[in-house]
């Protein structure tokens, strides 16, 4: 019964910590920090203060509300050791709510007595305001782990995670660090209001602007990128990790993540009043729960690691021998990047001569190159986890390394996590943060649309989820002029509505283990002449969306996005096309499908190299 009332108790200090971090953004965001003067723990010089200024009642009763949290956290810290054996997670938990809640103090107490407060806008500010954001986290980390241990969750078990484990970590410092960028936009927001979002544009975009509306440009790529990742880390943690707590917890994270987003484009549109920054605040702290305790109960000890199963006997590692790096250049399907590939230089190309910019150098190249394919290679990586049974059912995967346990899923996951994490440093130190965050997309769309949500349940699988490899263009674009413009989402769009014509082509070869599989592929669940119909209907669309350019203004004073060569072209490889599309609609049989998917390969490489010889032709 005492651990029950402690669970309770706990739950309560954590809500009552929320309602202070509140009460501290009000006080930010109403510039009534020097409300006190620069005294402390004195108001003003007194104990009890002249509430005649609002400035004083507002933050002298953040002071009192903060006062409050000493006694709270003093009687949480000794019910814990109390209720509580010695080891038990519980205590440590609670030591850190006070070790963070004295740390939070005297921050605060440092910004009033150092005037770091109201309308200053040193660099030392930008500097400890992040900082104080940071504690709060830690904070509201230990208050929600007090509790939910408290209430009689499993304890953690830190060893024999692989990637998982720093899957989740790096969740947990990519949260942090949107909380800094946050901190630092809602610090600009407050001493540099605009009249108009045309007007805030513009401080940002200043070169003479002060430093803080030069980083408040950063938040909204900071929020896509790690958002990015999150959701990944959230969908992949479901999966591999399945337990009721982690659904619960999970569910509860996107949804507010979600919530946030929306909240942080109202606070764009509407020049950030505080009543939403205070909402905004509040989901990000809700977020960071969760993902605190979806963590925690992804780690907890007795929870099922679905990348450790295995589908079949294991090899005996004496006889196997150790996997070679061929083994895991397997995982990245390299054949299957390599027109993904060709894509992402040719649309540098194009951009190129689309902004009348120089030609792409070789390192650039490179560079963009490899980390478009590491990023690839780590979705397809994680494609073969997540997919091992479907794998192992159908003959043409049979042999996978994830699927015969040469490698380990487990070290399939690492591998997969390294390249990821290791395409978005290089994408971005080679090229720029939106490049980075592109690929970063294509990733997470793959795993998370096409692999996980889609591929098992629907026909339309290959439709929605074929969007991941039309990234691809938009990474390339994106390294050499740091913007995407309506061409570029034109070359985004082909591909897209290539891909169905591409893909139904071979699975009217493979239907038969796709059957057995149990993935219902349009040939399978519709049958031959319903894809052989869809297949002819995409292909007028990919023809139709091959000459859009032509329509498009092309940049740099240039009356079209394209010019005649590459029109000539397009008509050439589109007759082709359709020819192929039509003879397999007449006489649906595999060496109509094989001629067509071989095609179609040839079509958008020559499609994509018409493109970049006009431009360059006409630069």
């Amino acid at each position: 019964m005492a651990k029950l009332r402690f669970h309770h108790y706990a739950w309560g200090v954590l809500a009552y910590n929320l309602l202070v971090v509140l009460g501290g953004a009000f006080v930010r965001a109403s510039m009534s920090g020097d409300g006190c003067g620069n005294h402390w723990p004195n108001c003003n010089g007194q104990m009890l203060p002249d509430f005649g200024s609002a400035k004083t009642a507002i933050e002298f009763s953040h002071r009192l509300s903060s006062g409050l949290l000493l006694p709270l956290t003093i009687g949480l810290l000794v019910w814990a050791f109390r209720a509580f054996p010695k080891g038990h997670l519980v205590r440590a938990a609670a030591v850190g709510v006070f070790v963070f809640t004295i740390a939070e103090a005297l921050v605060g107490a440092g910004l009033v007595l150092y005037k770091l407060v109201a309308h200053d806008r040193s660099v030392s500010r930008a500097i400890v305001m992040p900082a104080h954001l940071v504690l709060t986290f830690l904070l509201l980390m230990c208050a929600a782990l007090t509790a939910w241990w408290g209430s009689g969750a499993t304890r953690p078990q830190w060893r024999n995670q692989g990637a998982m484990g720093w899957a989740l970590l790096l969740g947990l410092v990519s949260t942090l660090a949107l909380g800094i960028s946050g901190a630092i936009t809602a610090l600009g927001d407050t001493l540099f209001p605009a009249g108009s979002l045309i007007e805030g544009l513009r401080q940002d975009f200043d070169p003479g602007a002060h430093f803080l509306l030069g980083l408040r440009i950063y938040h909204p790529l900071i929020a896509l990128t790690a958002g990015l990742y999150l959701l990944l880390v959230l969908a992949l943690t479901m999966h591999l990790r399945p337990s009721p707590d982690v659904r619960r917890f999970s569910r509860y994270a996107i949804a507010v993540f979600l919530a946030q987003m929306g909240f942080g484009v109202l606070n764009l549109a509407f020049l950030a009043p505080i009543w939403m920054q205070l909402i905004h605040l509040l989901l990000a702290d809700l977020f960071w729960i969760s993902l605190v305790l979806m963590s925690a109960s992804a780690l907890a000890e007795g929870v099922p690691h679905v990348e450790l199963s295995t589908l079949g006997p294991v090899p005996d590692p004496a006889t196997a021998g150790a996997p070679g790096w061929k083994d895991y250049v397997a995982l990245t399907k390299p054949r299957v990047i390599s027109l993904l590939l060709f894509t992402t230089i040719a649309a540098m190309f194009i951009a190129a001569g689309f902004e009348d910019k120089p030609a792409p150098g070789f390192f650039l190249c490179l560079a963009t190159g490899l980390g478009l394919y590491m990023s690839a290679g780590a979705a397809n990586a994680i494609n073969m986890v997540l997919e091992r049974d479907l794998d192992l059912a159908m003959h043409r995967t049979a042999t996978r390394p994830t699927v015969t346990d040469k490698i380990p899923p487990r070290a399939a996951l690492e591998f997969a996590l390294a390249l990821m994490v290791g395409s978005f440093l290089l994408l971005w130190g080679a090229a720029n943060l939106l490049t980075a965050m592109l690929a970063l997309a294509g990733l997470a769309f793959y795993v998370i649309i096409y692999t996980l949500l889609l591929k098992r349940r629907t026909w339309a699988n290959i439709v929605i989820g074929g969007a991941a490899g039309a990234f691809p263009p938009l990474v390339g674009w994106a390294a050499v002029t740091n913007d995407l413009s309506p061409m570029a989402w034109c070359l985004f769009g082909i591909i897209f509505l290539w891909t169905p014509v591409h893909f139904w082509a071979l699975a009217l070869m493979i239907k038969d283990e796709y059957a057995r599989a149990g993935v219902p592929m349009l040939p399978v669940v519709r049958g031959e002449r319903a894809t052989v119909s869809q297949i002819a209907g995409y292909a007028i669309l990919t023809v139709a969306i091959s000459v859009l350019p032509m329509a498009l203004p092309g940049g740099a004073g240039q009356s079209s996005a394209v010019g005649w060569f590459y029109l000539g072209a397009a008509i050439l490889l589109n007759v082709v096309l359709l020819q192929r599309s039509f003879s397999l609609y007449q006489k649906p049989d595999r060496p109509h499908a094989l001629s067509l998917f071989k095609y179609s390969m040839l079509y958008l490489a020559l499609l994509f190299l018409a493109m970049a010889m006009d431009r360059g032709f006409s630069a």
